[in-house]
């Protein structure tokens, strides 16, 4: 195996071209594969960050205006929720799992020792806590005792924490939020986008109290629990059915009431990155197989160049089994050489991609898994000992006679 082993190392040196130009064709087609695959996760983790902040099986209905006449009303009328939706939604439509509705502030001013912000201040019941996927790091989030007490307490974002006080800590102090005094009970942040946590909440009723609309609401959102997608959409229409039953406009008005399934979404990009990944993988194995089937050339080439060689071989005493093996040993090394270039050139432009890109919806933390990675390895070795083997055949089967006769 030594002797083999140092025969090929001085049939590579020799033919430093050829040799050159099979591990840059492998190494290219390596390098390639396992980008796109990197890239391809990338593109996939910037468009599932869109949803982090979020609970991929939650319905949100936002109040529009009406686009159709309806039981003799004219079209253009606005579309106002109130408690009474609330308590409809809960009571009435089918796998209905956790439930908020929201109040929004319009004035926005926050301030507490002197310093002031503006801050986007939310009204919204407990379990927004979980339609949000809002993370409490001190203190505790809205109870319903907070909501049916109407009290005048607050959870504040980071953000919100950072701009208003410093190095002291926000729990239990009194903050101003659009002219009325609030207690901070809690802190928190967001998995998703840096502007979540420049938010306000409070008890939907207290800031219904506060604007003096002790019924109005701005918008529903609610999660479908375990339910599959078709039941999802089922949930969806009894939505709209009952909202148009109640607000008394055409059920098919989709812009009366605006319903945003966010499965659909979630579904159209998991349908999409599946046809995605196909796509990298057939570009990405066919590159591959494209510096193989070069490998194999230059491995025909490698044999005609050394005919004599092997008929000389075969004429001391050399086996037609041993002329394969030293043929698919060289095939193999090479790939082999050339796959770990590759792999190690790839892996390392994706580390740098992770750590110089920032974080954005349309590439973020590109990378493979140990899975692919192990997988490539073995398919260059495999495909090293193929693109070795038909070459090695033919050299085994060379007539010593016909080899050392002059040409």
């Amino acid at each position: 195996m030594i002797d083999q082993l140092a025969e090929i190392g001085d049939s590579l040196r020799t033919h430093k071209t050829r040799t050159a130009l099979a591990i840059l064709t492998v190494a290219w087609g390596i390098f390639m594969l396992v980008l796109l695959l990197g890239a391809g996760r990338g593109i996939q983790n910037g468009v599932e960050l869109q949803f982090k902040d979020d609970a991929v099986n939650s319905i949100r209905i936002y109040q529009g205006k009406t686009t159709i006449a309806h039981n003799g009303l004219a079209r253009g009328r606005s579309i106002q929720y109130s408690n009474a939706d609330y308590d409809q939604v809960q009571a009435k439509v089918p796998h209905v799992d956790k439930l908020t509705a929201r109040y929004y502030v319009g004035d926005n001013r926050v301030s507490y020792g002197g310093q002031q912000a503006a801050f986007d201040i939310r009204g919204v019941h407990p379990d927004h806590l979980y339609l949000e996927k809002t993370i409490i790091t001190a203190g505790r989030y809205i109870n319903e005792l907070d909501l049916i007490e109407r009290r005048k307490v607050c959870v504040i974002g980071l953000q919100v924490v950072d701009r208003l006080f410093a190095e002291v800590s926000p729990l239990g102090k009194l903050i101003e939020l659009g002219g009325t005094v609030c207690q901070v009970i809690g802190v928190f942040t967001d998995e998703g986008s840096r502007s979540e946590e420049e938010t306000v909440y409070m008890p939907v009723s207290t800031t219904q109290l506060m604007f003096a609309e002790p019924q109005r609401l701005h918008m529903l959102m609610y999660t479908v629990g375990d339910a599959s997608y078709q039941q999802s959409k089922d949930s969806e229409q009894q939505v709209r059915s009952l909202l148009a039953e109640t607000h008394n406009f055409a059920v098919e008005d989709k812009r009366a009431a605006r319903i945003y399934n966010n499965l659909d979404e979630y579904k159209k990009i998991t349908d999409l990155f599946f046809w995605v990944r196909v796509f990298v993988a057939v570009v990405g194995v066919g590159t591959v197989l494209t510096g193989i089937l070069a490998v194999s050339n230059i491995m025909v080439i490698s044999v005609n160049e050394r005919r004599r060689e092997i008929g000389i071989r075969k004429a001391i005493g050399a086996t037609p089994g041993s002329i394969t093996r030293l043929i698919v040993l060289e095939s193999v090394i090479l790939t082999t050489i050339a796959g770990y270039i590759g792999l190690l050139a790839s892996l390392g432009l994706l580390e740098l991609l992770k750590a110089t890109v920032p974080e954005n919806e349309y590439m973020y933390q590109p990378d493979v898994n140990t899975f692919v990675v192990v997988s490539v390895t073995v398919l260059v070795i495999a495909s090293g000992t193929l693109a070795g083997y038909l070459p090695a055949r033919r050299a085994a089967r060379i007539n010593p006679v016909e080899a050392l006769q002059p040409s």
